[in-house]
């Protein structure tokens, strides 16, 4: 989908400002509330947009280890371990790869004893050959999306 100086200004502000309503929006970007409503439900529909739940912090829950776990699976085994970690609650994420591995799960635990006994979970798991653990120290660069936007932005005007 291609997208355009007012949908970067949108999405902009939907970064920058995610509990405003629709209304305000609208003023700050100088455009009618239909214009703007119309632009977010093409972005919707196009996935361009894709939630709007609060980002939560996982340390502040409790669960202050992060770690990657790269998972390698039987052959023909994939789907079943995907839909496996999903009944993982630790596993907030899971991306199948290539490379080392076919899966890389984030796992968030609440010591490294937790970790341990989530990664020995997923370990026994019918389908999983071997696991790979590497724990993040420091996050270095947040989960953004605000300079992507912003480069695209630039792209459309130019």
């Amino acid at each position: 989908m291609a997208v355009d100086e007012l949908d970067t200004r949108i999405l902009r502000l939907l970064l920058e400002q995610p509990r405003t309503s629709v209304r305000e929006y609208a003023r700050i970007l100088g455009v009618a509330r239909g214009t703007l409503q119309a632009r977010l439900d093409r972005l919707e529909r196009h996935g361009v947009i894709t939630g709007t739940a609060p980002a939560l912090s996982p340390a502040a829950l409790g669960h202050p280890v992060l770690a990657f776990v790269h998972i390698e699976v039987t052959q023909g085994h994939l789907d079943e371990v995907g839909d496996a970690l999903a009944a993982v609650p630790e596993i907030v994420e899971a991306f199948s790869i290539t490379g080392g591995g076919d899966l890389l799960a984030r796992v968030v635990a609440r010591d490294n004893a937790h970790l341990e006994d989530v990664v020995q979970k997923l370990i026994s798991m019918p389908g999983v050959v071997r696991t790979r653990t590497e724990v993040a120290l420091r996050e270095r660069v947040s989960h953004r999306m605000l300079p992507l936007v912003e480069s695209i932005g630039r792209s459309a005007r130019g």
